[in-house]
Parts: structure tokens; C-alpha cells; sequence
């Protein structure tokens, strides 16, 4: 179990539900006169889902939420987020496999988002799994093809 957030008490009620650091929220929604469905993740600022949600009986007011909408919406939030991480860490690396004098090099180049320095590093692992080389490049450090050919023919010298 997650213990890095305040574990709060589970909440059921007919517009909000709480459990396992996850929250449903029945809203107004501002495009029409329907209703939607936040859902947050604890820990997050935004929320990780916003869903329609469906009228009650009287055509005015929200259904009522349950068990089985809660845990539907919690699966298809994780499955949001989840894809959200996978797209930003494919953002931040890159690799390109090249053969060089018979050999082949796995070149990387993975950026380091950081506040005051942003920067990238850059490697190379040859075809036994040993790191060649690894240098710091400037955060704008473009990988392509022809860098990284003249990297490996240099000898692997700091770019």
C-alpha cells in the first residue's frame, strides 16, 4: 500500500466517493446542462479524468454514483495516466542502433529536465553491453543519424 499520502477515511456518497487515494467528484459540467465525473489521483494537482455523467430519473439532477461506476472510472484514470508517463519518458529518450568496423552501438540520448541546468546525456553501449561512452550535451543536443555516426567514427569524443 501507497503510504506516502495522508490515508484519509472512504467516502460513498451519491456525488463524491473516496478510496485507495482516489476521488470522484459529480460536477456541474460548463459545456451543457449535463453532468461530468473528476476524477483525482491523490498527490496530483490536476485531475487525472473528466468524464460525462449521466442524468438522474428526474432529467435535472446527477445519478446517483456507485461501486461499479467508481471503480470503472478509477481503472480507465490509471490507464490515462499511465499512458501519459509512457509518451513523456519516449519524449525524453532516444535511441538509435548503428554498426560501426563490424561492431554495433546502441546511442542514447536521454534529456535531464532540470530547473536551473537543463541538459542531456548522451552514451553509447557497444553490442557486449559495455558503456563506451557517456558525455553531458546541451539540452537542444539533436540525435539523428549522422551525429550519431560522427560521434562513434570520432572515437566518442565529447560532442
Amino acid at each position: 500500500m501507497d503510504t506516502s499520502f495522508p490515508t484519509e477515511p472512504d467516502v460513498m456518497e451519491p456525488t463524491f466517493w473516496r478510496r485507495n487515494g482516489w476521488t470522484a467528484r459529480v460536477i456541474k459540467n460548463e459545456d451543457d446542462d449535463g453532468w461530468a465525473v473528476e476524477i483525482r489521483k491523490a498527490g496530483l494537482a490536476e485531475p487525472a479524468l473528466i468524464s460525462p455523467w449521466v442524468m438522474g430519473r428526474d432529467k435535472k439532477n446527477p445519478k446517483p454514483f456507485d461501486g461499479p461506476a467508481f471503480t470503472t472510472f478509477v481503472k480507465t484514470a490509471s490507464e490515462v495516466l499511465s499512458r501519459s508517463e509512457k509518451q513523456r519518458d519516449a519524449a525524453l529518450k532516444k535511441r538509435l542502433d548503428l554498426a560501426w568496423e563490424g561492431r554495433w552501438y546502441a546511442v542514447f540520448l536521454e534529456q535531464v529536465p532540470d530547473e536551473y541546468e537543463p541538459h542531456a546525456l548522451l552514451s553509447a553501449v557497444d553490442d557486449a553491453g559495455v558503456v563506451v561512452a557517456k558525455h553531458s550535451v546541451a539540452a537542444n543536443f539533436k540525435l539523428t543519424r549522422d551525429a550519431a555516426t560522427g560521434w562513434i567514427r570520432g572515437g566518442f569524443a565529447r560532442p
